[in-house]
């Protein structure tokens, strides 16, 4: 098949643009995830534009100074952050939320939209829901907006705002929760979480990734990743180091450079890779067994996808609580609240020739969703690709339109071999 949608010759590319946050790591993930889907499914057909209102000129300093303050609260005030996370999460507090946050990012939205007049908004953060409906009350044109969720079943219920005109979840769970909040059948799709396409599209054994990435092919390979918001890291590291299990350890510090710094200073007993910040996560998840992590939603989902069982060693109050359960629960991985703990869950995992970690594996196998952002690819383009058909209408002759409406359509959601 071909790889370019089959739309007229001579048409103007449809234009996206996804709204994201880089409050925590996964909402900038999915956003990328999903641009890359569609620049891949679509390309030439599509222009996509991915932007984090809060980080625009125009926006309040109050906002970017919140937004770069996120990763601080979760790390030093726990507490806090689970208070506010349980107050606002209702509809009576999602509402005043999205009326706060409708005054501050009014404009800077506004502004977005009719720079870049997209035919389809997407948001990859909750919080931009409310601004987009104030948005669509006024005389502007707004495009279709459609929310992608990126935590799997404890949902908060911003998330699931009347402003949206589609919600893209991860999970059935996710889907019951939309329609407990009032979205109605139609508006919900349910996709997973989008995770890269290069996971699809790897083909290499974990030897031959292995081989690539320089590692020892020898050794079951625990892939560590860390960070500014993960407690523990260290402990754990320093506890299966000292192990004398026949484990390999790659250790992601991700952007902390205090944590890269003392990784990189350690006198390291076994086979152990350090690293900081790195773009290339689904060959290292390709290569890895095993994955040890918070149980953030976009890790989470990256593990699945890519097969790998998960130890989780920290949880945030709220969200990340429920995709802890969730992994949990369907038997793809173990929660470990210390770093014995872990040590513990690895020893049972390797003992045997390693019977409980290939069950693990096939369990994860089983729940991810390495399809997700083509398939978000595809409905969104349907969305936007719908959005300029009516458009094309309402500015033709009253013949032309007959004509066009009763004209047999081209399958929008023409996709390559192997897809989704």
């Amino acid at each position: 098949m071909s790889d370019r949608s089959d739309r007229e010759h001579g048409d103007r590319p449809l234009r996206v643009l996804i709204l994201t946050s880089d409050a925590g790591h996964g909402h900038r993930s999915a956003a990328e995830a999903i641009a890359a889907a569609i620049q891949e499914r679509y390309p030439g057909d599509c222009e996509v534009v991915t932007s984090n209102p809060a980080r625009e000129p125009e926006a309040p300093d109050l906002l970017r100074g919140g937004e770069l303050g996120y990763d601080r609260i979760v790390q030093e005030l726990p507490e806090l952050y689970e208070s506010a996370y349980e107050i606002s999460d209702s509809q009576f507090a999602s509402t005043i939320g999205d009326a706060v946050l409708a005054v501050f990012l009014f404009g800077t939205i506004r502004h977005l939209i009719r720079q870049h007049r997209p035919d389809v908004i997407v948001s990859t953060y909750p919080l931009y829901q409310g601004p987009i409906g104030a948005l669509k009350l006024g005389p502007d044109d707004t495009a279709p907006l459609v929310t992608v969720v990126t935590d799997l079943v404890s949902i908060h219920n911003v998330w699931f705002s009347k402003a949206a005109d589609y919600c893209i979840v991860p999970t059935d769970t996710a889907r019951e929760l939309a329609l407990q909040s009032g979205l109605s059948p139609g508006q919900i799709k349910v996709c997973g979480i989008p995770v890269h396409p290069d996971i699809v599209h790897s083909r290499q054994t974990a030897a031959e990734a292995k081989a690539t990435l320089g590692w020892r092919q020898d050794l079951t390979t625990l892939l560590v990743i860390g960070g500014e918001l993960v407690n523990g890291m260290v402990d754990a590291l320093r506890v299966l180091d000292h192990s004398g299990l026949p484990i390999q350890l790659v250790a992601v510090a991700g952007r902390d450079k205090a944590l890269l710094e003392q990784l990189e200073k350690t006198c390291w007993h076994a086979t152990t890779r350090v690293y900081g910040y790195v773009s290339d996560m689904p060959s290292m998840m390709a290569a890895s067994d095993a994955v040890i992590c918070k149980a953030g939603g976009l890790t989470v989902a990256e593990a699945l996808a890519s097969g790998l069982p998960i130890i989780l060693l920290d949880a945030l109050p709220g969200q990340e609580e429920g995709n802890a359960q969730y992994v949990v629960e369907k038997g793809a991985g173990e929660q470990a609240r210390d770093a014995v703990a872990i040590l513990a869950k690895v020893y049972h995992w390797l003992d045997q020739e390693g019977t409980l970690l290939k069950k693990r594996a096939h369990r994860a196998q089983e729940l991810g969703r390495p399809q997700a952002a083509f398939d978000v690819a595809n409905f969104v383009f349907s969305v936007a690709a719908r959005k300029v058909e009516g458009q094309e209408r309402q500015d033709s002759p009253p013949h032309m339109a007959t004509m066009r409406a009763d004209s047999p359509q081209p399958d929008r959601h023409s996709t390559r071999e192997g897809a989704a």
